[in-house]
């Protein structure tokens, strides 16, 4: 895909982190944008900055876990820009800890979020990318599902996030199978980043009411948000180099977008495992953040 001046591009999660820096992205490609997010005001000064640079822009305050919500921005983007070009489904929270104390409440948000939202995404928009696709030979329409890292491996603490982000990927192969059963015009891809430089730490702040635990965080899960913490900090690439990184993917039409390729050795030995039959393992050693994690939260469940 090489023409995507003029064309619309719709961000879940755009207000902050790597949504935002999709956005900006996009905007320096000559794309129209359609901000998504669940906080009003961080959308808002994301339109306006968007505005100052010289995009088109408009923010539609979206729930990506209402299908009625996500249903909404589609139209939306519609009646304001016409079809979406680039849908990136990217909006996602994340929590920690040995996957057993994980709360009832904790499952729902995590995927309410992280897998609904993504298919509320999917449901929504790709009858009208291929509507669009139908109606004009020359259109080209690309949906972008936000995984991970976390969606390719596994490892100690990263418990429903990882789950879900398996999730996502499964989607996202599903979709592309099944769009290309369709034609061409329209295709999907999947970004499975590693350790970036975002707020994803603090996104218990947009938590519904209604799905906050009714105690504290455990002593392990507290430890595993600590190192959480300090590990995106230290993120290995910031938003912006991703959101570029995600671009030239596109542009290249490829499906899986891996921005640290360097850490694909772990997903190999994954493969291996499971080729084998054998037990699952980690390289720690070859995994400084890994073997941090699983120290720390070894300690925490000895108390």
């Amino acid at each position: 895909m090489k023409n995507l001046k003029g064309g619309v591009a719709v961000v879940t999660g755009g207000a902050s982190g790597l949504g935002r820096a999709i956005a900006e992205e996009a905007a320096r490609r000559g794309m129209k944008l359609v901000i998504a997010d669940v906080e009003a005001g961080a959308m808002e000064q994301a339109v306006a900055d968007l505005r100052a640079g010289g995009a088109e822009a408009i923010g539609v305050l979206t729930d990506v876990t209402s299908a009625a919500s996500v249903e909404a921005l589609a139209v939306a983007t519609e009646q304001h820009f016409g079809p979406a070009k680039l849908l990136f489904n990217n909006a996602g929270v994340a929590s920690g800890g040995p996957i057993w104390e994980s709360t009832e409440k904790d499952w729902k948000w995590l995927f309410g979020v992280n897998v609904d939202g993504v298919a509320n995404g999917v449901r929504s928009f790709t009858p009208r990318m291929l509507a669009a696709a139908a109606a004009d030979p020359g259109y080209e329409g690309c949906i972008v599902n936000t995984a991970s890292m976390a969606g390719l491996v596994t490892a100690p603490g990263m418990g429903i996030y990882s789950v879900s982000k398996h999730a996502v990927l499964a989607l996202s192969e599903c979709l592309y199978h099944d769009l290309d059963l369709v034609g061409p015009q329209v295709r999907a891809a999947v970004l499975c980043p590693f350790y970036v430089s975002t707020n994803i730490s603090q996104c218990h702040r947009n938590r519904p009411a209604d799905l906050v635990n009714d105690s504290g965080p455990t002593r392990s899960q507290l430890a595993t948000q600590a190192i959480s913490a300090k590990d995106l900090a230290n993120g290995t690439l910031t938003p912006e180099e991703v959101a570029a990184i995600t671009f030239k993917a596109i542009e290249e039409d490829r499906f899986y977008i891996y921005p640290s390729p360097e850490q694909l050795p772990i997903v190999r030995s994954r493969l291996d495992h499971l080729g084998n039959g054998t037990n699952p393992d980690i390289p720690y050693d070859d995994i400084p953040m890994f073997k941090a994690r699983r120290d720390s939260l070894k300690a925490a469940l000895a108390g």
